[in-house]
């Protein structure tokens, strides 16, 4: 495994994590959480767990997010912060 790419996408997913649990928007808390699902899958993919990033892939990036965004549609703002 080369360890620069390793440590760049390790930084990448500290920063989706942190940006995740402090953003205030669900639909923003939502694509970042979809994009750390998508460097976990090139984690897996580059530790050739090929299944496990098929699979990260698929529910993680894939139909998570479309449930999320789904269930966030059919919620109202009730405030305005």
């Amino acid at each position: 495994m080369i360890w620069e790419l390793d440590f760049a996408l390790l930084l990448f997913m500290i920063c989706c994590a942190i940006a995740a649990i402090t953003v205030r928007d669900l639909l923003h808390a939502t694509i970042i959480l979809a994009a750390y699902s998508l460097i976990m899958t090139v984690l897996w993919a580059e530790m050739n767990a090929v299944d496990v990033a098929f699979t990260e892939a698929a529910v993680g990036a894939g139909i998570t997010t479309v449930l999320f965004i789904a269930a966030i549609s059919r919620t109202r703002r009730s405030s305005s912060d």
